[in-house]
Parts: C-alpha cells; sequence; structure tokens
C-alpha cells in the first residue's frame, strides 16, 4: 500500500509541476504579445507634410488672436475678422510683404512713411491686373496689425467715415460684407473668402462678445 500511495503523490507533483510550466507559458506569451503589439501595431506614423502646414498655421492663429482681441477691445474691429484678413492678404504669413515687411494686410504707405514697392494685383472693369504698389513697412506684425485697426477705426485721409459699416457690424459675415462695400478690397469674392476662413479655422470663437 506505501508504494502506490508515492505513485500517486508523484503523479500529483508531475501535474502540479505541468500546470506550472503551462502557466508560466501563457504568461510569458501574453507578456511578448503585449509588448509586440505595443512596437510594431500601434507605432505612431510620423506627421505628413500637411500635417505639419497644419500645426503651423494653427500656431500662427494662436499667435496673432490675442492681439486681434485686444485690437477689438480698443478700435470695434471683429478679432475673427482681422485674423481671416491677415491670413488672406500675406497668403498665411508667406507674402513677401508679410514675411520681410511685416505687412499682413497689404495697406498702402502714407507719403512719408517707410514704405516698399511690390507687384500686387488689382480687380479691375472685370479682370485681374498686375500693378506696382507702394506699401507699408512695419516693425513687427503688431505694428501691422495696430495700422489695420487703426485704419478701419479713422478711415482714409479723403474719407473719415470710409469703413463705418465694417464698424457697425454684430457680427463677422456682416464686417466681411461691409469690408467689400466700403472699398477695403477690389476683389469681388473678398467676403466670400474671409467668411471660408473664418468657419474653416474656427475664428469666431476669439471673438469679443459684442455688447
Amino acid at each position: 500500500m506505501a508504494k502506490k500511495r508515492r505513485k500517486r503523490r508523484g503523479k500529483k507533483r508531475l501535474l502540479k509541476l505541468d500546470l506550472w510550466l503551462w502557466i508560466s507559458s501563457i504568461l510569458i506569451l501574453a507578456i511578448a504579445a503585449s509588448f509586440w503589439s505595443q512596437t510594431t501595431i500601434f507605432k505612431p506614423a510620423p506627421p505628413t507634410q500637411q500635417d505639419q502646414i497644419k500645426a503651423q498655421r494653427v500656431a500662427w492663429i494662436n499667435e496673432l488672436a490675442p492681439y486681434a482681441r485686444q485690437m477689438q477691445e480698443q478700435y470695434g474691429v471683429i478679432a475673427s475678422i482681422s485674423i481671416a484678413q491677415a491670413i488672406l492678404e500675406s497668403d498665411w504669413h508667406t507674402s513677401v510683404l508679410s514675411t520681410q515687411y511685416n505687412n499682413l494686410y497689404g495697406i498702402k504707405a502714407d507719403v512719408g512713411q517707410k514704405s516698399v514697392v511690390l507687384p500686387t494685383q488689382e480687380f479691375e472693369n472685370g479682370e485681374w491686373l498686375t500693378i506696382q504698389g507702394r506699401f507699408a513697412a512695419y516693425d513687427s506684425w503688431q505694428q501691422s496689425m495696430r495700422a489695420h485697426a487703426e485704419l478701419l477705426y479713422h478711415g482714409t485721409s479723403w474719407n473719415a467715415a470710409q469703413y463705418q459699416h465694417v464698424l457697425a457690424a454684430k457680427d463677422y459675415q456682416t464686417a466681411a460684407t461691409a469690408l467689400t462695400k466700403d472699398g477695403y478690397a477690389t476683389d469681388p469674392t473678398y467676403a466670400e473668402k474671409l467668411v471660408n476662413i473664418i468657419q474653416t479655422w474656427h475664428l469666431s470663437r476669439f471673438d469679443v462678445p459684442q455688447k
């Protein structure tokens, strides 16, 4: 009888050993699978050129936004309009006028003002013409943004109330239309382009609530 008990104990030990080896194997496989999935399957793809461009544009918008809000509080120019015009006029801060002369808005120079002459396009008599324009040159983009707000607020030297409809606007759609009506740009689709930029990039979130 003693021999049979030893055999049974031996079998139990073998079963326990087999069970432990089986559990250990499962754990090792699970750890290996987890490591493989993290390093192989879920490895993030590198950012594309389009992703990088979008990130740069978002960063530039966020840089302009606080000052645009400040200009709205001081001069009444809706912040989203100010930012959208900077984007459109400077082609996302890539134009020579913007990158080298800090003029984000294509503002023409007054007599005696620091300036630069560059080619520009104007829409006249139903067609686009390339002309040479004398544009203001600024020391910083903030100076350019303030000059833009002051231009809309004070008007031109020949018409102080030229942009009154822009200042009276309570929303960016009305202000965009008023810019064309008041003669800021000759492009017949100028307002449509501004509204599209504002809506695409959700720029209205930067507008100071109107009272």
